[in-house]
């Protein structure tokens, strides 16, 4: 047989063998740029390299695979260079879009802190970071213009305290995600912190984990509010009470949005709180080594567990990672359709929680230390972030709750915010993302401020999360409207910043991903005409108790553009 016939067959047998990438099937070659900037080093050892090299040796000494890869495995991004448009975004080359500045998160496992972390972070921002400070959607704190040679006295600052940077970002195990009232909420099922805590403490910068085929997102709660959002995780664990009637787990992999979404599939297991960080090991084991390596937009777990299905996951968990088998469990109940823990509420020993809304998550070095004070003069101290970008005080008196909410009001911190100041999320946007094509966050703030002054009434519960790219960092998929950032053509047939809408999205007992309307977008100055027009179209058209979401549903085109 001639050469050129044997071709084919070989070509084929190529592409069988490279496969997906999948260390379990042994393929561990890396079959793209990041798999072996990976293999070459572990992202865990960029650490000393900026303590000793650059550091020292200022922003041009980084090596461009540590500031655009490694550095990611201690929650260091390079922020965008100012005073570059959306439209070239995806056009221009990296050392093209960085500026010599970082963006750094900062993880808070389970949003908790005390009043000398809060203190240490309002200070660390303050002398590294301008004073500026996000609360973001997934508990961390994130700040801004850092520079290369404040990295480690800011590290020793921050883990003086008990806080780290380590692995906030990369291809590893995110902030661990966890209820912000656990172990007070009246109404909760399981107190998940001992669980969140020992597992963090075990695998959190554990060379086992660094290196997964992306980034991985966990959750571990037992509030009856789901408010940690365990359907877009990759890996939840759901508080119900067992078969014996002894709280614990149900354990739910494979969530995720982004540009293609999923939910969670429920495995109908019952996990005792004291397996729960062996269990999350054995889930993160499954995902290091049978996870897809080859395309990095197909690497999250949530392709591969659509690809498996719940059973055979199930299986391969607890034959070749658990050793033995989880006993089935019940079905978690369906969460109200508010999960945020805004407001004033009971705790179970007597006292007060209060939570309240900062404008999309932005605040500051003087805010936080006012927040801190006020936590200690009317409570005792702990202070809470939550996925909602808000913030909470806990173990308040009875008789200390009035003078608590008259001072975070009149430093504007509602406890009583409107729906539009409560429901609105903005991810970080162009202001400092390299990915983001538009501004998100003072255009959040205006149409809040906006939708305040055209309807002052509206009290139903209206999420609107505004994102600048389709990674949707701020969840559009999810949100009763939901606001991708790009490029669109106004009226006079410029190109200017706008948003692709989804509409009627949401967790819980109304789960499903928003409705794309064909071809329309608004424009950025459109948007609070826009928005106005659909709530008042609701609010026209709906039926009685009937939701935004459930309103989307069955309403004609018209009445959502």
């Amino acid at each position: 047989m001639s050469p050129t016939a044997q071709t084919p067959p070989v070509q084929q047998r190529t592409r069988r063998r490279r496969g997906e990438g999948q260390w379990a099937l042994g393929y561990r070659e890396p079959l793209n740029k990041n798999e072996e900037v990976k293999k070459n080093d572990d992202g865990l050892n960029v650490r000393q390299r900026i303590i000793d090299i650059y550091s020292k040796a200022g922003f041009d000494s980084i090596d461009p695979a540590d500031l655009r890869g490694r550095f990611r495995w201690y929650g260091i991004y390079t922020q965008r260079r100012p005073g570059i448009d959306g439209g070239k975004t995806a056009v221009l080359e990296p050392e093209e879009l960085d500026d010599r500045y970082f963006m750094v998160r900062i993880r808070i496992p389970g949003g908790q802190l005390d009043p000398e972390q809060l203190r240490t972070v309002a200070g660390v921002a303050q002398r590294y970071g301008r004073g500026l400070v996000d609360i973001t959607d997934r508990q961390n704190v994130q700040l801004h213009w850092v520079e290369i040679e404040d990295v480690p006295a800011m590290w020793e600052e921050l883990e003086s305290v008990g806080l780290s940077t380590t692995e906030a970002c990369g291809d590893t195990p995110r902030n661990m995600l966890g209820c912000p009232v656990a172990g007070i909420d009246a109404n909760e099922i399981v107190d998940a912190s001992p669980s969140l805590m020992e597992t963090h403490r075990r695998y959190v910068g554990d060379p086992q984990f660094s290196n997964l085929p992306r980034k991985y997102k966990s959750t571990f709660s037992g509030c009856a509010d789901h408010c940690t959002h365990p359907e877009i995780n990759d890996v939840s664990f759901v508080g119900v009470v067992g078969p014996d009637g002894r709280p614990g787990f149900d354990l739910w992999v494979g969530g995720g949005l982004s540009t293609n979404p999923f939910f969670a599939v429920p495995l109908g297991v019952f996990v005792q709180p004291d397996q729960v960080a062996d269990v999350w090991a054995g889930v993160t084991g499954v995902f290091r080594d049978y996870g897809y390596r080859r395309l990095r937009h197909r690497a999250r777990l949530k392709f591969l567990v659509q690809d498996w299905g719940g059973e055979r996951f199930r299986e391969v968990l607890e034959k070749e990672y658990l050793g033995f088998a989880l006993p089935d469990g019940p079905t978690p109940q369906p969460p109200p359709s508010r999960r945020d823990h805004v407001g004033v509420h009971r705790q179970q020993d007597g006292r007060f929680y209060v939570g309240f809304a900062l404008q999309v998550g932005r605040t500051n070095a003087d805010t936080l230390t006012r927040i801190a004070d006020l936590a200690e003069e009317h409570g005792s101290g702990r202070v809470r972030t939550t996925v909602q970008q808000k913030l909470i005080i806990l173990d308040v008196p009875e008789e200390r709750v009035d003078s608590l909410v008259a001072e975070l009001e009149a430093a504007d911190l509602q406890v009583r915010p409107s729906t539009f100041r409560r429901d609105t999320m903005a991810c970080t946007g162009i202001e400092f993302c390299k990915l983001a094509i538009v501004e998100t966050k003072q255009r959040a703030v205006q149409l809040i401020d906006e939708l305040e002054r055209r309807l002052p009434d509206f009290g139903e519960p209206l999420t609107i999360n505004l994102n600048g790219c389709p990674n949707s960092c701020a969840r559009i998929q999810t949100a009763d409207i939901g606001l991708k950032g790009s490029l669109v053509t106004d009226a006079e047939g410029r190109q200017v910043e706008g948003f692709q809408v989804h509409l009627g999205g949401g967790l819980g007992h109304q789960m499903g991903f928003g409705r794309k309307l064909r071809g329309h977008k608004v424009t950025a100055e459109e948007l609070p005409d826009y928005v106005e027009r659909v709530v008042r179209n609701y609010l026209a058209g709906r039926q009685d108790g009937e939701s935004f979401a459930a309103w989307v549903v069955r309403a004609e085109e018209g009445e959502l553009s």
